[in-house]
């Protein structure tokens, strides 16, 4: 790593401050990205389609990133001369297939398309998944040379988006880097996640004075679950390094057993539960699925490592939920 964050994240623009340009960043993953860069005094844009307001402070910018022209798409990214746009946009949990080639394939093209375009460089970062992987074999760590075969729709579209920022980084026409997320845990996780659901029937349970019944399907399979603040620093220290054309697995480094997260969450809440593993069709029977994530290559090239826990995600995503309900 090299120079400090305001010397090396963006130019200054017209505030006379560094400026970072986060899509999707009224979302999960992109509100902690937002916060993380302006606790480092950089002036944060955060782009959706319909931004609120906002606690950690970004500026609103209200884009349709796939009806917009390229062109004019090019200049609303750029305005304020930022060098660097992070994208954090993306469509995963209760969301149709459709639904997913849109807001992760064909998003990143049209954002592939507008930074060629772009008057001044602009450096991007583009937030993948782990998903993009074949399975891999029952205990073997996935690295950045295990093939990319995904067996869902998700992994699938994000595949095809993560191609399409290589190729062009490949060709020179854009610099950028590829994060390959593991599971992100934290603050915020969306209702529809497996930790936001369980979290959020336990909170509902709670202001009820009942039993929660938690309803999932089996939890046999093994994660790896990365801090939402980790992977945020991950993205700061990727933007401040010159590694660029390739990809980067960002995750804690260790597999853990999906079913401990929902007993610790549980735990933590102190509400009293059930959780019941409704049986689905058994597609094969073999081994419980695992997914581990080999980080080395990102210690190596960006000196970057996770500091937090998923104990920590957990802790902080109940304490979060229960001081935003009032409960």
């Amino acid at each position: 790593m090299v120079g400090s964050a305001e010397e090396q994240y963006v130019t200054p623009g017209e505030s006379g401050r560094a400026r970072a340009v986060v899509l999707g960043g009224t979302g999960f993953v992109g509100r902690h990205v937002c916060a993380a860069f302006l606790d480092r005094g950089v002036d944060v844009v955060a782009v959706s389609r319909r931004p609120g307001p906002s606690p950690h402070g970004p500026r609103p910018l209200a884009l349709d990133l796939c009806r917009t022209p390229p062109g004019r798409l090019a200049k609303a990214l750029t305005q304020g001369r930022p060098t660097l746009v992070v994208n954090a946009a993306g469509a995963v949990w209760a969301a149709t297939e459709r639904q997913m080639v849109t807001a992760n394939t064909e998003l990143v093209r049209r954002l592939v398309d507008a930074l060629r375009r772009a008057a001044q460089p602009v450096r991007l970062i583009h937030l993948g998944s782990v998903n993009e992987y074949a399975p891999a074999a029952h205990g073997r760590p996935v690295d950045e040379e295990t093939p990319t075969r995904p067996t869902t729709a998700y992994g699938r579209t994000k595949l095809a988006g993560t191609e399409l920022v290589l190729d062009a980084a490949r060709r020179g026409d854009i610099d950028a880097l590829v994060l390959r997320m593991a599971n992100v845990a934290g603050p915020g996780s969306p209702p529809a996640s497996l930790l936001g659901r369980v979290a959020h029937q336990l909170c509902l349970a709670r202001a009820e004075g009942r039993t929660a019944e938690i309803r999932l399907t089996p939890l046999r399979a093994e994660r790896d679950f990365i801090d939402a603040q980790d992977a945020a620093g991950a993205v700061l220290t990727a933007a401040r390094c010159a590694v660029g054309g390739r990809v980067l697995n960002i995750g804690s480094g260790a597999a853990v057993p999906v079913r401990s997260l929902v007993d610790l969450l549980i735990k933590v809440s102190g509400v009293p539960a059930h959780v019941v593993e409704e049986p689905v069709h058994d597609t094969g029977g073999g081994r419980p699925e695992r997914l581990e994530v080999d980080i080395r290559l990102a210690r190596e090239l960006l000196g970057w490592r996770p500091r937090r826990r998923p104990e920590d995600a957990v802790a902080e995503l109940w304490r979060d939920l229960t001081e935003a309900s009032g409960r």
